[in-house]
């Protein structure tokens, strides 16, 4: 049997120049792999705590407590244990090492969430290794899962999803060619200014609304001769104009803003209701705020049958979130991003429930990413139908799909691609 040896942080950077956490984990066979957790810019409140130095270096971002945490405290305590072990060493890092909780469940608030899962993740690495089989089937394997599906990729904010293809390198091929002919849609309508892309390598030219962003991916993929094969999803993101008198406002970014284009919930809703009518939107993600559960429950009555509403903000791959949202069918379908739970059991748990439930899955980056490829893996080995990691021109991003493009060549005649059933959710397992 293998065993655990060594177990080191250091603190990295990631891709938006920001601290984060990296983790080796050596063990007795010899065995050796490295992780980095990735962070988000815009954080839901219900996350786990993302361990941060505050003070002056690194504008109070730095993780020099939470590498001291691996070093110190969960390193030493890893020694010995089996890698492959993931869910036994997970909850021994989350329930005893930690032990912090609220009225979520276990919120990592002593060691960090940041600490815990870059640790979790390498050692699941490790257990892949030591296994002898590639990462996403031990992946594959600790969630119980027998059938695995290749995900839909998605270009975001307003995103592409290259449903149509029959397979992941065809879906890169459609994502792509729609990427650069939406380039020069922008380029024609709002000059060369206007195709520099924003923080996660999307294009971000002055659009005055929704319909014009909406009407310029419909554009871009007519060019591109794959109207019917690639439809939109929105990231709304709405937690982030939600006010305290619980109206949307939809002129938030603007300076002097005077509140005139306040809205209802209700108002709001029937707003996602009319782009639905006049573009090919499949998914809306946090469509409202994440506190907003009576709206989020509206639009998935309403809408759900025909557009995916996934809970990002609203249910932070929190198990106990996913419960309540399940049971009120707030919304349909869960973004995964497991540095918001801070560990490999529990993201996995979420995923389980939300598949169980008939849900979809859409696995996910953050803003902040590193070269680490692990959402590629999990993505697979899931199987969660779909995976959102930003525009195809960042290489952090392009690391991600171009590990799924190795993945289905490895897979050979096996690869099943998800593309043919979107919105039909993935079997349970």
């Amino acid at each position: 049997m293998a065993t655990i040896t060594v177990v080191k942080a250091r603190q990295i950077f990631d891709s938006r120049g920001n601290p984060t956490v990296e983790v080796d984990v050596h063990t007795s066979t010899g065995v050796k792999v490295t992780a980095a957790v990735p962070s988000g810019a815009s954080t839901g409140i219900y996350e786990a705590l993302e361990l941060r130095d505050g003070g002056s270096d690194y504008l109070g971002k730095g993780v020099s407590k939470a590498v001291g945490n691996v070093n110190n405290i969960i390193g030493p305590a890893l020694i010995g244990k089996d890698p492959t072990q993931q869910t036994a060493i997970d909850n021994f890092m989350v329930h005893e090492l930690d032990g912090t909780q609220n009225e979520w469940g276990w919120c990592k608030q002593k060691l960090g969430a940041n600490a815990i899962l870059a640790v979790s993740l390498a050692v699941c690495k490790a257990g892949a290794v030591v296994s002898g089989i590639p990462l996403y089937k031990h992946i594959a394997n600790l969630a119980g899962n027998p059938k695995i599906v290749l995900p839909v990729p998605a270009f975001n904010e307003f995103m592409i999803l290259p449903v149509g293809a029959s397979s992941f390198k065809e879906a890169m091929k459609m994502g792509v060619e729609v990427y650069h002919n939406l380039k020069s849609v922008i380029k024609k309508k709002y000059g060369q200014d206007a195709t520099n892309v924003g923080d996660e390598g999307g294009f971000a030219p002055n659009i005055q609304e929704n319909k014009e962003g909406l009407e310029l991916l419909k554009t871009a993929i007519e060019k591109a001769g794959y109207t019917g094969k690639v439809v939109i999803g929105m990231d709304v993101a709405a937690s982030e104009f939600y006010s305290s008198d619980k109206t949307y406002d939809l002129n938030f970014k603007e300076e002097n803003n005077n509140g005139s284009q306040k809205i209802s919930g209700d108002a709001l809703k029937d707003l996602y209701k009319s782009f639905v009518s006049e573009y090919p939107i499949v998914s809306i993600e946090d469509p409202f705020d994440q506190d907003d559960w009576e709206h989020y429950a509206k639009m998935t009555a309403e809408c759900g049958d025909n557009v995916q509403i996934v809970g990002d903000d609203l249910l932070v791959t929190n198990p106990k979130r996913v419960a309540k949202a399940i049971a009120e069918k707030s919304c349909n379908a869960l973004l995964l991003k497991v540095n918001q739970i801070g560990s490999v059991t529990e993201s996995i748990e979420a995923v389980k429930m939300s598949k169980r439930a008939g849900w979809g899955v859409m696995a996910s980056h953050r803003s902040g990413e590193t070269e680490d490829t692990f959402i590629a893996d999990l993505s697979v080995g899931l199987s969660t139908g779909q995976i959102k990691t930003g525009a195809p021109c960042r290489s952090e991003r392009l690391a991600k799909y171009n590990q799924l493009l190795r993945i289905e060549e490895e897979l050979g005649s096996e690869a099943v691609y998800a593309g043919a059933n979107f919105r039909k959710p993935v079997e349970p397992y």
